[in-house]
């Protein structure tokens, strides 16, 4: 769906701190995404409605986030002057019949020929108490509008403020992270730097064949890491405060594969085996670096958290549309307290590395915004402790204005 606005002009001079707020939230000009056409289509199935939207009122025009259906007999809604006037009401605004209501016969929502007759609008209001738009629905007859649906109209609005807090503390977190990135990326480049400059020395001046082989790979691996460390500040890059993600067609069974070689040493320290069951052999969209992160992540907590001589298995299956992905160990699983701590930062669960590696308690965190970037999801399942873990990943095999 196409971004929808038009031009208003019933917002006050002085709302500066109401817009403030809105474009703190970096909302407006967004593409659809399916949670808020789902909140829209909630709003017309429970008032049985032709149409519904969520939009958010800037100082001169309202910006559609979701618009669902049509009424008849209208090519363009008048919902931005409805919207206008129901953002700055303190409650639910309700017209069980626009044609009857006095103060509006002389405004663009009273004209021959309209087919909108009924309105109801709930403002999405932040915590703070500033109005930023509407979640709403209309009709083309008039209509009688009940406490109870009502009352789940305004529940909807508020479950559009979580999901702006939620996606704000989701873009800080990421910002956060990507500045830490930035200066440990900066940390060790030095170092590799120097590294590479001396094998290389000693890979020229060795007379001896070993020699020169082991220093021509750690040259390599070096050059290797100062390759990774660079596409990874290039993809991690912002505008206007955004993660910028740079989708491309992936094979997902080739990168599956190439986060299990990337870590095979470390299982193979362990005698641990990691068996391959890939169903799903198509291609999706995804940043693979970014993808590639969250999988070696998830792999690594296997290892790191599993016994010597155990079993590790992946496997992929479609679902719906989406690649499921599934990391199971047979390692120390997870407890109910666990299991409420998972995807949080620095969290400190009751599994420890069996081999006495070290861990920030990040990487969980990580892995869950960059799957939601990609408008997936994380999830695991334990049947307790020693019972081992599944962790699994959903993730969409189009994108969405990818």
């Amino acid at each position: 769906m196409e971004p929808f606005f038009k031009q208003v002009s019933l917002i006050p001079l002085n709302d500066e701190e109401r817009l403030r707020k809105l474009y703190k939230y970096e909302i407006l000009d967004t593409p659809a995404d399916k949670t808020f056409d789902k909140i829209a289509i909630l709003a017309a199935q429970i008032f049985d409605t032709p149409s519904a939207f969520v939009s958010f009122v800037d100082h001169d025009r309202v910006f559609f986030k979701a618009k669902i259906g049509t009424v008849d007999g209208l090519d363009e809604l008048p919902e931005d002057t409805i919207a206008a006037l129901a953002v700055l009401s303190a409650d639910t605004t309700v017209f069980h019949d626009i044609h009857q209501v006095p103060t509006l016969q002389n405004t663009p929502l009273v004209v021959p020929d309209n087919a909108v007759r009924f309105y109801a609008g709930a403002p999405i209001k932040t915590l703070d108490g500033y109005h930023l738009g509407t979640v709403s629905v209309v009709d083309a007859i008039p209509r009688t509008a009940t406490e109870k649906q009502l009352e789940m109209l305004k529940n909807l609005s508020e479950i559009i403020v979580d999901e702006l807090e939620l996606r704000q503390t989701t873009r800080n977190i990421v910002r956060v992270q990507t500045d830490l990135m930035n200066i440990a990326v900066h940390d060790i480049k030095n170092p590799l730097t120097a590294i590479s400059l001396y094998s290389t020395l000693i890979e020229q001046r060795s007379t001896e064949e070993p020699v020169k082989s082991m220093a021509g790979k750690i040259s390599n691996a070096a050059k290797r890491i100062m390759g990774d460390l660079d596409d990874l500040l290039s993809h991690a890059q912002t505008d206007n405060g955004n993660m910028m993600l740079e989708f491309e067609e992936v094979d997902t069974a080739k990168l599956i594969t190439k986060a299990v070689n990337n870590l095979q040493v470390l299982a193979n320290q362990k005698n641990q085996r990691i068996l391959l069951q890939l169903n799903c052999l198509k291609t999706a969209k995804f940043d693979s670096s970014r993808i590639l992160e969250v999988f070696e992540n998830l792999l690594s907590n296997a290892i790191k958290y599993s016994n010597h001589n155990t079993w590790i298995n992946i496997l992929t299956n479609e679902q719906d549309g989406n690649l499921i992905v599934e990391f199971r160990d047979e390692g120390q699983g997870l407890t109910a307290d666990d299991m409420q701590k998972l995807f949080t930062k620095f969290a400190r669960l009751s599994a420890i590395p069996t081999n006495k590696e070290t861990s920030n308690g990040l990487g969980l965190s990580i892995a869950k915004i960059l799957v939601e970037l990609h408008n997936g999801k994380i999830w695991a399942e334990s049947e307790g402790k020693n019972m081992g873990t599944s962790f699994f990943v959903s993730l969409p095999l189009q994108q969405i204005n990818a």
